[in-house]
Protein backbone atom coordinates (compact mmCIF):
# COMPACT_ATOMS: atom_id res chain seq x y z
CA UNK A 1 0.00 0.00 0.00
CA UNK A 2 1.40 3.33 -0.86
CA UNK A 3 1.23 6.13 1.49
CA UNK A 4 0.80 9.77 1.03
CA UNK A 5 2.97 11.91 2.97
CA UNK A 6 0.90 13.98 5.37
CA UNK A 7 1.74 17.59 5.66
CA UNK A 8 1.37 19.49 9.39
CA UNK A 9 0.48 22.80 10.13
CA UNK A 10 1.72 22.65 14.16
CA UNK A 11 2.64 24.28 16.88
CA UNK A 12 -0.70 26.40 17.66
CA UNK A 13 0.17 24.91 20.49
CA UNK A 14 3.27 22.51 20.02
CA UNK A 15 1.23 20.65 23.25
CA UNK A 16 -1.49 19.56 20.87
CA UNK A 17 0.66 19.09 17.91
CA UNK A 18 2.88 16.25 19.12
CA UNK A 19 -0.84 14.16 19.90
CA UNK A 20 -1.36 14.47 16.20
CA UNK A 21 2.08 13.20 15.43
CA UNK A 22 1.75 10.78 18.14
CA UNK A 23 -1.83 9.90 16.94
CA UNK A 24 -1.05 9.50 13.69
CA UNK A 25 1.92 7.22 13.55
CA UNK A 26 0.72 5.09 16.02
CA UNK A 27 -2.64 4.65 13.81
CA UNK A 28 -0.60 3.69 10.71
CA UNK A 29 1.76 1.35 12.75
CA UNK A 30 -1.76 -0.43 13.90
CA UNK A 31 -3.29 -0.53 10.49
CA UNK A 32 0.20 -1.53 8.49
CA UNK A 33 1.96 -3.21 11.31
CA UNK A 34 5.86 -4.29 11.71
CA UNK A 35 8.04 -0.83 11.63
CA UNK A 36 5.99 1.26 9.93
CA UNK A 37 5.13 5.24 10.80
CA UNK A 38 3.62 7.73 9.17
CA UNK A 39 5.44 9.95 6.27
CA UNK A 40 5.43 13.70 7.63
CA UNK A 41 6.24 16.86 6.78
CA UNK A 42 5.90 19.07 10.02
CA UNK A 43 6.21 22.95 10.18
CA UNK A 44 5.83 24.00 13.75
CA UNK A 45 5.38 27.62 14.62
CA UNK A 46 6.47 29.85 17.12
CA UNK A 47 2.95 30.27 18.86
CA UNK A 48 3.57 33.46 20.76
CA UNK A 49 3.67 34.58 17.16
CA UNK A 50 0.31 33.22 16.19
CA UNK A 51 -1.00 34.55 19.63
CA UNK A 52 -0.13 38.14 19.11
CA UNK A 53 -2.09 37.84 15.23
CA UNK A 54 -5.43 36.57 17.36
CA UNK A 55 -5.47 38.94 19.97
CA UNK A 56 -5.14 41.67 17.77
CA UNK A 57 -7.70 40.35 15.56
CA UNK A 58 -5.30 40.30 12.63
CA UNK A 59 -6.65 37.37 10.91
CA UNK A 60 -5.29 38.49 7.32
CA UNK A 61 -2.37 38.14 8.53
CA UNK A 62 -2.34 35.12 10.12
CA UNK A 63 -4.24 33.33 6.91
CA UNK A 64 -0.93 35.03 4.96
CA UNK A 65 1.37 33.62 7.10
CA UNK A 66 -0.06 29.86 7.24
CA UNK A 67 -0.81 29.91 3.33
CA UNK A 68 3.15 30.60 3.00
CA UNK A 69 3.47 28.20 5.14
CA UNK A 70 1.15 25.63 3.75
CA UNK A 71 3.03 26.11 0.00
CA UNK A 72 6.36 25.54 1.51
CA UNK A 73 4.68 21.68 2.68
CA UNK A 74 3.34 21.56 -1.36
CA UNK A 75 6.73 22.11 -2.55
CA UNK A 76 8.08 19.70 0.10
CA UNK A 77 6.36 17.21 -1.48
CA UNK A 78 3.11 16.87 1.01
CA UNK A 79 0.17 14.96 -0.73
CA UNK A 80 -2.49 16.79 1.98
CA UNK A 81 -2.02 18.85 4.38
CA UNK A 82 -3.74 19.17 8.07
CA UNK A 83 -4.13 22.43 10.18
CA UNK A 84 -3.69 21.35 13.91
CA UNK A 85 -6.07 23.70 15.25
CA UNK A 86 -9.36 24.28 15.33
CA UNK A 87 -9.23 28.16 15.87
CA UNK A 88 -6.54 28.75 13.31
CA UNK A 89 -9.54 26.95 10.62
CA UNK A 90 -10.89 30.45 10.37
CA UNK A 91 -8.20 30.98 7.94
CA UNK A 92 -8.93 27.84 6.27
CA UNK A 93 -9.91 29.33 2.85
CA UNK A 94 -7.00 31.53 2.39
CA UNK A 95 -4.92 28.18 3.32
CA UNK A 96 -6.74 26.31 0.37
CA UNK A 97 -7.31 28.55 -2.08
CA UNK A 98 -2.63 28.88 -1.83
CA UNK A 99 -2.57 24.87 -2.42
CA UNK A 100 -3.14 22.27 -5.02
CA UNK A 101 -3.29 19.23 -2.67
CA UNK A 102 -6.15 18.69 -0.24
CA UNK A 103 -6.87 20.68 3.15
CA UNK A 104 -8.59 18.29 5.55
CA UNK A 105 -11.32 20.90 7.58
CA UNK A 106 -11.25 19.77 10.82
CA UNK A 107 -14.82 20.43 11.34
CA UNK A 108 -15.69 18.33 8.69
CA UNK A 109 -13.98 15.18 10.35
CA UNK A 110 -15.56 15.86 13.01
CA UNK A 111 -18.98 16.26 12.07
CA UNK A 112 -18.72 12.95 10.01
CA UNK A 113 -18.27 11.00 13.87
CA UNK A 114 -21.12 13.30 15.19
CA UNK A 115 -23.67 12.13 12.74
CA UNK A 116 -22.94 8.48 12.50
CA UNK A 117 -23.51 8.54 16.71
CA UNK A 118 -26.97 10.23 15.33
CA UNK A 119 -26.23 13.10 17.50
CA UNK A 120 -28.05 16.35 15.83
CA UNK A 121 -27.64 18.88 18.90
CA UNK A 122 -23.80 19.60 19.65
CA UNK A 123 -22.70 21.82 22.43
CA UNK A 124 -19.28 23.55 21.41
CA UNK A 125 -16.06 24.39 23.26
CA UNK A 126 -12.72 26.38 22.09
CA UNK A 127 -11.08 29.10 22.11
CA UNK A 128 -13.58 32.42 22.07
CA UNK A 129 -12.47 32.90 18.66
CA UNK A 130 -13.77 29.14 17.96
CA UNK A 131 -16.71 29.69 19.87
CA UNK A 132 -18.33 33.44 19.20
CA UNK A 133 -17.17 33.37 15.11
CA UNK A 134 -19.21 31.85 12.37
CA UNK A 135 -16.60 29.75 10.90
CA UNK A 136 -16.74 26.89 12.70
CA UNK A 137 -20.59 26.67 14.38
CA UNK A 138 -22.08 28.22 10.64
CA UNK A 139 -20.02 25.53 9.07
CA UNK A 140 -21.19 22.45 11.30
CA UNK A 141 -24.66 23.94 10.72
CA UNK A 142 -24.86 24.84 6.80
CA UNK A 143 -22.55 21.73 5.60
CA UNK A 144 -23.32 19.53 8.06
CA UNK A 145 -26.99 20.46 9.53
CA UNK A 146 -25.87 20.19 13.13
CA UNK A 147 -27.56 22.63 15.84
CA UNK A 148 -24.76 24.08 18.08
CA UNK A 149 -25.11 25.28 21.37
CA UNK A 150 -22.13 27.54 22.93
CA UNK A 151 -21.65 28.01 27.08
CA UNK A 152 -23.05 31.10 28.15
CA UNK A 153 -20.44 34.34 28.00
CA UNK A 154 -19.33 34.06 31.56
CA UNK A 155 -18.58 30.54 30.91
CA UNK A 156 -16.71 30.88 27.00
CA UNK A 157 -14.46 33.01 29.25
CA UNK A 158 -13.28 30.75 31.43
CA UNK A 159 -12.95 28.25 28.99
CA UNK A 160 -10.75 30.73 26.53
CA UNK A 161 -8.88 31.75 29.74
CA UNK A 162 -7.96 28.03 30.77
CA UNK A 163 -6.63 27.04 27.38
CA UNK A 164 -4.34 30.04 26.82
CA UNK A 165 -3.44 30.26 30.13
CA UNK A 166 -3.18 26.68 31.40
CA UNK A 167 -3.63 24.47 28.47
CA UNK A 168 -1.01 25.67 26.02
CA UNK A 169 1.24 26.42 28.25
CA UNK A 170 1.49 22.90 29.64
CA UNK A 171 -0.51 23.10 33.06
CA UNK A 172 -3.09 20.28 33.87
CA UNK A 173 -5.18 21.87 37.02
CA UNK A 174 -7.93 19.62 38.40
CA UNK A 175 -9.63 22.70 39.70
CA UNK A 176 -10.28 23.37 35.79
CA UNK A 177 -10.79 19.92 35.09
CA UNK A 178 -13.80 20.28 37.38
CA UNK A 179 -15.01 23.60 35.99
CA UNK A 180 -15.12 22.80 32.57
CA UNK A 181 -16.93 19.63 33.96
CA UNK A 182 -19.76 21.77 35.16
CA UNK A 183 -19.60 23.73 31.98
CA UNK A 184 -20.40 20.82 30.25
CA UNK A 185 -23.24 19.90 32.27
CA UNK A 186 -25.08 23.35 31.87
CA UNK A 187 -24.29 22.43 27.70
CA UNK A 188 -25.87 18.79 28.53
CA UNK A 189 -29.06 20.76 30.55
CA UNK A 190 -29.39 23.19 27.44
CA UNK A 191 -30.18 20.51 25.34
CA UNK A 192 -26.51 19.28 23.69
CA UNK A 193 -26.80 15.54 22.84
CA UNK A 194 -22.99 15.62 22.41
CA UNK A 195 -19.87 17.59 23.37
CA UNK A 196 -16.76 19.25 20.75
CA UNK A 197 -13.28 19.10 22.04
CA UNK A 198 -13.14 22.41 19.52
CA UNK A 199 -9.82 23.30 20.76
CA UNK A 200 -7.19 20.80 20.14
CA UNK A 201 -5.75 21.39 23.77
CA UNK A 202 -8.97 20.60 25.53
CA UNK A 203 -8.56 16.47 25.28
CA UNK A 204 -5.33 17.41 27.75
CA UNK A 205 -7.66 18.67 30.06
CA UNK A 206 -11.21 16.70 29.59
CA UNK A 207 -11.58 12.81 28.54
CA UNK A 208 -14.53 10.66 27.86
CA UNK A 209 -14.89 9.82 31.59
CA UNK A 210 -15.46 13.39 32.36
CA UNK A 211 -18.10 14.09 29.42
CA UNK A 212 -21.66 12.31 30.29
CA UNK A 213 -22.69 12.30 26.61
CA UNK A 214 -21.04 11.72 23.69
CA UNK A 215 -17.56 12.95 22.89
CA UNK A 216 -16.10 14.13 20.06
CA UNK A 217 -12.30 14.68 20.91
CA UNK A 218 -11.36 16.87 17.54
CA UNK A 219 -7.59 16.41 17.81
CA UNK A 220 -8.11 12.35 17.39
CA UNK A 221 -10.54 12.50 15.42
CA UNK A 222 -8.54 15.24 12.74
CA UNK A 223 -5.35 12.57 13.17
CA UNK A 224 -7.33 9.83 12.54
CA UNK A 225 -9.25 10.85 9.17
CA UNK A 226 -5.54 12.15 7.96
CA UNK A 227 -4.63 8.39 8.02
CA UNK A 228 -7.27 7.42 6.83
CA UNK A 229 -6.60 10.29 3.69
CA UNK A 230 -3.20 9.04 3.32
CA UNK A 231 -3.79 5.22 3.28
CA UNK A 232 -6.56 5.53 0.79
CA UNK A 233 -6.39 4.36 -2.78
CA UNK A 234 -7.25 7.32 -4.10
CA UNK A 235 -7.87 11.26 -3.09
Amino acid sequence: MEMKRIGLLGGMSWESSIEYERIINEEVRRRLGGTHSADLIIRSFDFAAIEALQSNGNWEAAGELLADAARDLEHCGADLLVLCTNTMHRVADEIREAIDIPLLHIADATALHIQRAGVATIGLLGTKYTMEAEFYAGRLAAHHGLDVRTPSESDRHEVHRIIYEELVRGVINDDSRLRYIEIVNDLVNDGAQGIIAGCTEIELLLGDDDVPVPYFPTTRLHATAAVDLALASEM
